[in-house]
């Protein structure tokens, strides 16, 4: 008997930090001549401390809940943007997502349709448990129509044969060197073509061929598609394609324009995770994947699927917003402008990769230690610190703390010590299981901070050695509510 194979889990995550559109375009007023312009909506952007592996961890851990994760073979990642050139970055999310140290894993990417690509590859190969993931955000030149446009998200899939939600059953594929934007092995930005080139000569004849043929080897009509998802950085090309494919408009997937802006190769699958969301049993939806080429998934979702919740959701991460007026700050995380931090920012902060190494299955997982005694401790010490025990540390039980509830015990803000967004939150977070932890606090916001301010945990860089360009990844406390 024939086991069905596909998707069985779903997550995603959006940066917390948003951009005014207002504020972008005010910035530039003065030499782009649009003085009553004021777009809509934020879009969102990476504060300093996240990048496609940060963002791959938390829409990995929206996707996979409190799930045993022992039985993942293998990890893909999917970015137009990874954290290394030579590194990969798909093990560091591994790492932290304690995944067995036998899962194989691969980072793709070089292409704006590699997330909807990569995803396709294992729902065809259908032979083992999957954790996929696209994470991405595109570097946009300052005053581009693109900086309006671009944002920043990543989505998480697992497959697998067991609790399917939706399964694969039709795709079709063209691979087409039509050259809509470059961006050369050494360069930050993309180099874009004409709009109307792209729109009437790309995305309105490759799509719309490619998703008839993947509709035509499902045996489904065009009028029977319940979610057509499609990701594009230019307004409206969505409706065209669908429209030329034979897919009702109303049918056709919300962009996530308004508070998210356009992912990358992340965008398609962030979609298809908000399209999850709303999804009822027995729905077909069409994902189409572009960019030198065209690959495109035709879904049918299960009864499964009535029964599936990710751990916040896509819809709460939209929702979790901190939005910003001062255009400098997104320039600034991003490394599009060079300020002057003063002497303090000098520091260096070599990483000792023996210690790294050795300390790796501590750090990457945020694993404490649990004595016998009850005592929760992290880091990991030679012996219990409970001053009535003393027990040895071969003796304890390991415990991740980055699900565990948390509150701030003691807070700082520091404005004289250098930190990329100050001030630098800093103080005692007590766990809810005993663990108490020195920590980092991120994305506080102008609410700031109190005793008692519930907290979670989020996956982040903790510094950077610029001297080597080398980020060092850790956890760190947030808020609750932005």
């Amino acid at each position: 008997m024939t086991r069905t194979y596909g998707i069985t889990g779903y997550g995603g995550y959006v940066p917390r930090l948003r951009m005014q559109r207002a504020a972008i375009a005010a910035a530039h007023r003065w030499m782009s001549g649009a003085a009553g312009s004021a777009p809509k909506g934020e879009r969102a952007f990476c504060s300093w401390d996240e990048d496609s592996i940060t963002m791959a961890v938390e829409a990995a851990r929206d996707a996979l809940g409190q799930r045993a994760r022992t039985n993942i073979e293998a990890l893909t990642l999917a970015t137009t943007r990874p954290a290394f050139a030579d590194l990969q970055g798909a093990s560091i999310v591994a790492g932290a997502l304690e995944l067995p140290a036998s899962v194989r894993t691969l980072e793709i990417g070089q292409s704006q349709r590699a997330g909807v690509a990569g995803l396709l590859n294992h729902l065809r190969a259908a032979r083992e448990d999957v954790l996929f993931v696209a994470s991405d955000h595109p570097a946009a030149k300052p005053a581009s129509a693109q900086e309006l446009a671009y944002g920043a998200g990543a989505a998480a899939f697992t497959l697998g044969s067991e609790g399917v939600i939706a399964e694969l059953i039709g795709s079709a594929s063209e691979a087409n060197l039509f050259v809509d934007h470059f961006r050369a092995a050494d360069g930050k930005h993309d180099y874009y073509w004409e709009e109307r080139w792209i729109r009437d000569e790309g995305y309105a004849k490759i799509v719309p061929a490619t998703v008839k043929a993947a509709l035509e080897s499902a045996g489904v009509p065009a009028d029977a598609v319940a979610h057509f998802v499609f990701a594009a950085p230019l307004k409206g090309v969505g409706a065209t394609v669908a429209k030329r494919a034979g897919i009702a408009a109303p049918a056709v997937a919300d962009h996530l324009d308004e508070h998210c802006g356009y992912a990358g190769a992340a965008h398609p699958c962030l979609m298809l995770a908000a399209t999850l969301e709303r999804a009822h049993p027995g729905e077909i939806v069409v994902v189409a994947g572009f960019g030198q080429g065209c690959d495109v998934l035709v879904l049918k979702t299960t009864d499964a699927i009535a029964s599936f919740s990710s751990r916040r959701g896509l819809a709460q991460a939209l929702a979790d917003a901190q939005v910003h007026g001062d255009y400098l700050r997104m320039l600034s995380y991003d490394n599009a402008i060079d300020l002057e931090w003063g002497m303090r920012a000098e520091k260096q902060v070599k990483t000792a990769f023996t210690e790294q190494y050795r300390s790796a299955w501590q750090l990457g997982g945020f694993v404490a230690g649990k004595c016998r005694c009850g005592t929760v401790q992290f880091p990991q010490l030679a012996y219990c610190v409970n001053e009535n025990c003393h027990a040895s540390a071969t003796e304890f039980e390991p415990v991740a703390l980055y699900d565990v509830g948390a509150k701030v015990l003691t807070m700082t803000a520091d404005w004289l010590s250098y930190h990329p967004a100050p001030p630098l939150y800093v103080g005692f977070v007590q766990f809810d299981n005993g663990a108490r932890v020195l920590m980092e606090v991120t994305d506080v916001g102008t609410a700031g901070l109190d005793v008692g301010t519930p907290l979670r945990m989020v996956f982040r860089i903790k510094d950077i050695d610029k001297a080597r360009n080398y980020p060092r990844y850790f956890w760190k406390a947030t808020p609750l509510a932005a």
